[in-house]
């Protein structure tokens, strides 16, 4: 009975959207010019320059726009000229933002647990002159501490308006800065330390506790700068003999009083030296030049359309490349960053107390940066809070969710439906977010178009590695398809290589397909003392570097480019089939049970497993429908009946992404540990480390097989 009136109310609904769009497609047929947003989108991206029988080259066929004009004629070729350029344009607007915590304070839990949680105020502001005086002054305290110029210096800390004017105090000293996850092990971090042979360390007051046992495995480290904390004195006693632990603001003031004059930085000098999380091993430092940083944010701005009154909120490790030249792209156009942390992030994040506001409900922001595992959580999270609906709110929801993608696919916008319905969706990241940009690594077809749907936002998904200073291609702001990287940036050319061991060919239909390879200028001169590894991945023609991506990309017709696979993630099965565990992950990813997951394939084995983090709310629900609610955690991780449960959510889940029988994993493990970068298991942009992950489950894996 139930069914019937809401199918009934449904209909009624649906007759109303019928007249509605009736007497006001007129109207958004003027207002909205939907052919331009169609013809926008249709439109060629890339043409090819280059075509033989092994390899496609590919060119976009768009123009600098008016900032990377500017920059052109300004000369602008290196970091530490953006800095100064825009200090003299933009001089008294906000630059730097940081969100004041009045308090820590004990908070009981319904279930009676107590939480510290944060009392937080408002932004309080740097303006670009004080940024850039403040950045300047660091880079003399440096000088007179004994630091050189083109010395190596590390920045091991999280995301915070000090990292941004570290980096620039050493820019504006020529001194190349070492980013080093805040998230990377003990080991991994001595590593990058020693490796790059520093003297200098810039830490937080929350990391600089690791010095204490990371000093006597890094000898040539002789001072630790540490930026402060808002409540907590920072304890700087304990540490190894010989060794002076500073804080920030002091290496400023002494910077203040100094006669060192700055030592600008040549356009091929090394800004950078990125470690790469490593999902394959040692971390690898990547040498990025002003030069290459210079020419990913022309291409950026030629791509991504920024407006003066723009906010970003950022939150992303700036150690990744990714967040680094976003944050240096709205410095270039005089947009004002405010800093948050994934726990102040939103009203409900666990740092906030209950009544005060989380960072985005406060800042406002316009811009945000993300990577899709972020996304896929709020894509999740937005279909949990649906589903716990009544069934008449769940069907409204997947009509007015339809109604809108129909209209969007003609080029249509939605005002009316936006505001009462998805606005509200939209006030979680503070009502006012325009534009999403998402790297890091390939986002799913259907969690793009849901958040795009449901947060009334442009999603820009981008494609880059660190090799390439997270240049190669962008989308278009106008683009209306959903699971592809865009078209190649102004400053580089994309390239298709037949890889005949995969049978991927550029003839092949309907789209020719590769190994990607990306040359221009925003490519790295190569690895940090690796130069058996550079040479086999970098190479010079006709005047231009490449590099050697490992993924696999087709390119179709408007010449924008698809990731359809990862040489490293291709495996043979004894029956002779190709299996792709990147894209089965990513498939299975959206699958509401799974929180994160790992498939493996034995090339020796008919069949792929999968190492399966299960989402706690629907395992909980999953438990209670099969009569096991008062099991721990671990208990349901650890029952047959859970598993052979949730391999059959997988199949079900499986059949609807259209996935081979020969790729749905026959059988799984659950997990009792999520996993993060701090297990080492997770890269810091948590992209899975399988050799890792391989090593820790090789008992589950062979259990999975042996059953």
């Amino acid at each position: 009975m139930d069914s019937f009136w809401v199918q009934s109310a449904i209909g009624a609904i649906k007759a109303i959207a019928f007249v509605y769009d009736i007497i006001t497609l007129p109207v958004y047929l003027v207002l909205q010019k939907p052919w331009k947003r169609r013809q926008d989108s249709r439109r060629v991206k890339a043409k090819i320059i280059k075509n033989d029988e092994h390899e496609l080259t590919y060119r976009t066929t768009d123009p600098p726009r008016d900032v990377h004009v500017k920059m052109l004629q300004e000369n602008i070729d290196t970091l530490e000229k953006v800095f100064n350029y825009v200090a003299k344009t933009h001089s008294n607007k906000r630059c730097l933002g940081t969100r004041q915590i009045l308090s820590e304070e004990d908070e009981v839990q319904p279930n009676g647990r107590v939480f510290k949680k944060y009392n937080m105020g408002d932004y309080k502001w740097r303006t670009f002159t004080e940024a850039e005086r403040q950045a300047a002054n660091f880079g003399r305290g440096l000088r007179e501490l004994g630091q050189k110029p083109r010395e190596n210096i590390v920045i091991f800390a999280e995301t915070r308006a000090e990292w941004m004017v570290a980096a620039h105090g050493c820019f504006k000293q020529a001194m190349p800065i070492v980013t080093v996850y805040a998230t990377l092990g003990d080991e991994g971090v001595a590593h990058c330390i020693s490796e790059t042979e520093v003297t200098t360390v810039i830490t937080s007051h929350d990391l600089l506790p690791k010095f204490k046992t990371l000093l006597a495995l890094c000898p040539k480290v002789n001072t630790i700068i540490y930026m402060e904390d808002q409540l907590h004195k920072t304890e700087t006693t304990g540490f190894k003999e010989g060794v002076k632990v500073l804080p920030f603001n002091q290496v400023v003031k002494i910077g203040q009083d100094s006669k060192f004059e700055s030592v600008p930085p040549k356009g091929d000098d090394i800004a950078i030296i990125m470690y790469t999380s490593g999902s394959t091993g040692t971390p690898k430092g990547v040498l990025l030049s002003h030069k290459n940083c210079i020419a990913t944010m022309k291409g950026f701005v030629d791509m991504v359309p920024i407006y003066p009154d723009d906010v970003l909120i950022g939150f992303l490790p700036l150690a990744h490349v990714f967040e680094l030249v976003a944050e240096s792209l709205c410095l270039m156009t005089g947009v004002s960053i405010g800093y948050s942390t994934p726990l102040t992030l939103i009203d409900t994040s666990s740092k906030i107390r209950r009544g005060c506001k989380g960072d985005a409900s406060v800042l406002k922001p316009t811009c945000m940066t993300s990577v899709p595992l972020i996304l896929d959580r709020i894509s999740k999270g937005i279909n949990d809070k649906v589903n716990s609906g009544s069934a008449f709110r769940k069907a409204l929801f997947k009509f007015l969710y339809q109604y809108k993608v129909k209209w969007i696919q003609r080029g249509y916008k939605t005002p009316l439906i936006d505001k009462l319905v998805f606005k509200k969706v939209a006030k979680l990241m503070g009502g006012r977010v325009r534009i999403i940009m998402s790297g890091g690594a390939p986002l799913s077809a259907d969690t793009h178009e849901q958040i795009k749907t449901c947060l009334c936002v442009d999603l820009i998904q981008g494609y880059g590695l660190t090799e390439t200073t997270s240049g190669a291609t962008v989308m278009h702001e106008r683009d209306m398809t959903y699971g592809r990287t865009g078209g190649p940036l102004t400053v580089c050319d994309i390239r298709l290589v037949n890889w005949e061991e995969g049978n991927y060919r550029i003839t092949n239909k309907p789209y020719p397909q590769g190994e990607v390879l990306i040359g221009g200028d925003c490519v790295s001169q190569g690895y940090y003392k690796l130069p058996g590894k550079t040479n086999e991945d970098f190479f010079e023609e006709d005047g231009k570097r490449w590099f050697k991506t490992g993924d696999i990309g087709e390119v179709q017709t408007d010449g924008v480019l698809k990731i359809i696979d990862r040489k490293k993630d291709l495996v043979k099965l004894q029956a002779g089939e190709y299996v792709s565990l990147g894209k089965v992950e990513s498939e299975l990813k959206t699958c509401g049970i799974v929180e994160n997951i790992c498939v493996y394939g034995d090339p020796t084995k008919q069949f792929t497993v999968a190492l399966v983090v299960p989402n706690l709310k629907h395992l909980e629900d999953l438990a209670e429908r099969h009569g096991l609610q008062n099991n721990t955690y671990e208990e349901l991780c650890s029952s047959p009946v859970m598993e052979k449960a949730i391999l059959k959510e997988i199949a079900d889940h499986s059949r609807k992404c259209k996935l081979q029988k020969f790729e749905v994993p026959a059988a799984i493990t659950l997990c009792k540990e999520v996993w993060s970068p701090d297990m080492g298991l997770v890269t810091a942009a948590f992209k899975l480390k399988r050799k890792d992950i391989q090593d820790r489950y090789q008992h589950d894996i062979n259990r999975m097989y042996a059953s």
